[in-house]
């Protein structure tokens, strides 16, 4: 149990990247900066988040790149866009713990194996939690438990999962 004086602590070590992603109506590097303030955003540790998330060349492509307006709850980006930017939210907070909850399930498989290649290079001292239905975003993880419908669970090879 965490004792209540260190609970905000606790929960600064920890990112949690939805399958929904709330955007503010906000620029691009607010989002991924998301409750920094604004005069102490690194730029290049959101540039380098948002490489590491596979959206640095949409933010480039974009009239005011990362200061360009997201619209309300994002609506000027595709559902990829948002999941990627959310993506770069947690790595930009590089916490000890990212929980991915089924946070590739908008991207092609090609952006989700980019992705998942950059985030397998990462800090090995931090933990990474993924919740997938996809087995591929699965296929980089040390250990993976497979929750049973009678909610028993089982600790699987990623093969055992293909076969």
């Amino acid at each position: 149990a965490v004792a209540k004086g260190n609970r905000g602590e606790w929960q600064a070590l920890i990112s949690h990247v939805p399958q929904s992603i709330y955007l503010a109506d906000r620029s691009i590097e607010e989002n991924i900066a998301f409750g920094v303030v604004p005069e102490v955003v690194q730029e290049t540790k959101v540039v380098s988040a948002a490489q590491l998330a596979q959206i640095e060349e949409t933010i480039n492509s974009l009239k005011n790149k990362y200061k360009a307006l997201v619209g309300e709850r994002g609506v000027q980006l595709s559902g990829g866009q948002r999941q990627r930017v959310g993506i770069a939210r947690a790595l930009y907070k590089d916490s000890d713990l990212i929980i991915f909850d089924e946070a590739t399930s908008a991207l092609d498989n090609q952006t989700e194996q980019e992705i998942m290649k950059q985030i397998g290079q990462m800090d090995k001292n931090q933990t990474l939690f993924f919740i997938a239905h996809r087995l591929t975003t699965l296929k980089q993880c040390d250990t993976i438990i497979r929750i049973n419908k009678d909610f028993t669970i089982d600790e699987v090879r990623y093969q055992d999962l293909v076969n």
